[in-house]
């Protein structure tokens, strides 16, 4: 591999810009990958389907984000990132439109395979380019900007999208959400500098970090946690509705404070991620599984309900900060392909936990899917433990 060259914005204020609409598209994509969540009933009402069936719109996206991840960061490794990166962002805006007009529920997979096209390679491409917008000094904080868009989606998100959708349906949640995507389209063209590819990651890159040891705990680890949360979170929406009673626009307000929790995980585990990885990553671990296995027993009323989702947002908040930070740690010499190998594991695993979920549903109930979900949890965090320090 060649040597990076920086390329840098000509002002720090450019360059926060610059960082900032990375932010936003990152806030955008979660946000379409993970709305479904607050509109499944909806969805499923509107085509005839089963909330078990609606629950592809879930897993399709992380299924062809898992192969975008590094097939769309190899194949154009040579191309300008800058350009790729609008290039993604205009199929966003044009993916959620087009859920928007669907007249067959195929017409909407279809959208959300194109939203996990997105996915995988804006992600990869854009989470690691703080290093080339910033100086030394600031990438730190730049790139805990970046992913703090993570959380935001779930804050701001999907709260707000789910009350469009009870307001005015779920149609126009996906067409208001074409919106920011055109605005962070034009952001990017207008602040990001051009960013020629000077480094490529290889196949071979990619192999060696999946031999390192690092990375054989990373893995499970990251398979089994995110299998427990999206096998369980994918079907909070239809549990709070028809286990514990709430009206949408209750459900609403109770995602907006999971998503609330969850940013403060964020910023927590971020912090003991630097001195404590595996301490705080089994912790993320045994608080999700407390949870989703006590819900089916306490989310029959309104204050258990809102309970666990706030401990379980704060718990899964440092997830994604905890993965990534085990990947990186196995691999800090090759930080994009360890986000790379971040980006397809966790997505693939996200699709993976929304289809068995939605099995569980529609062969049990959703308070079963709680239960296989707490238990898979547990089974995460005895394994990290027993497998040592992730670093």
């Amino acid at each position: 591999m060649s040597t990076i060259t920086l390329t840098r914005p000509r002002s720090p204020l450019i360059g926060w810009l610059a960082v900032t609409s990375l932010m936003l598209g990152i806030f955008a994509i979660v946000t379409s990958e993970i709305l479904p969540i607050g509109l499944l009933p909806a969805i499923g009402a509107d085509f005839g389907i089963s909330d078990g069936t609606t629950g592809l719109t879930m897993a399709l996206p992380g299924l062809v984000a898992a192969v975008a991840a590094p097939t769309v960061t190899l194949t154009t490794a040579r191309l300008d990132r800058r350009v790729m990166l609008c290039v993604l962002m205009g199929v966003l805006a044009a993916a959620d439109v087009l859920a928007a007009v669907a007249t067959s529920y195929w017409i909407v997979l279809i959208s959300r395979g194109l939203v996990g096209l997105t996915i995988g390679g804006f992600w990869s491409i854009g989470a690691g380019l703080a290093g080339r917008l910033m100086p030394p000094h600031a990438v730190g904080t730049a790139t805990a900007v970046i992913f703090s868009a993570v959380p935001l989606g779930s804050v701001l998100g999907v709260p707000a999208g789910t009350f469009i959708g009870d307001v005015a349906g779920w149609r126009t949640a996906f067409l208001v959400l074409a919106v920011p995507a055109l605005l962070v389209l034009v952001a990017l063209i207008l602040l990001l500098p051009p960013l020629p590819a000077h480094q490529a990651t290889s196949p071979r890159v990619l192999l060696d970090l999946l031999r390192t040891r690092g990375a054989a705990i990373a893995l499970p680890a990251t398979f089994l946690i995110v299998l427990a949360h999206f096998g369980t979170y994918t079907y909070v929406t239809p549990f709070l509705q028809n286990v514990t009673g709430l009206p949408p626009a209750a459900v609403s307000a109770i995602l907006l404070a999971y998503g609330i929790a969850g940013t403060a995980g964020n910023f927590l585990a971020g912090k003991g991620a630097v001195t404590r990885l595996r301490t705080t990553f089994v912790t993320c671990g045994c608080l999700i599984a407390v949870t989703t296995l006590l819900l089916p027993s306490v989310g029959g009323t309104t204050i258990g309900a809102v309970m666990s989702l706030v401990v379980w947002g704060l718990a899964y908040g440092g997830v994604p900060v905890c993965s990534q930070a085990s990947f990186i740690a196995a691999a800090p010499r090759t930080p994009e392909a360890a986000t790379i190998v971040f980006t397809s594991s966790f997505q693939a695993t996200f699709a993976l936990g929304a289809f068995l979920g939605g099995r569980v549903v529609d062969a049990f109930s959703v308070s079963t899917v709680m239960i296989c979900g707490g238990l898979t949890a547990l089974l995460m965090a005895a394994t990290l433990w027993s497998l040592g320090k992730p670093r």
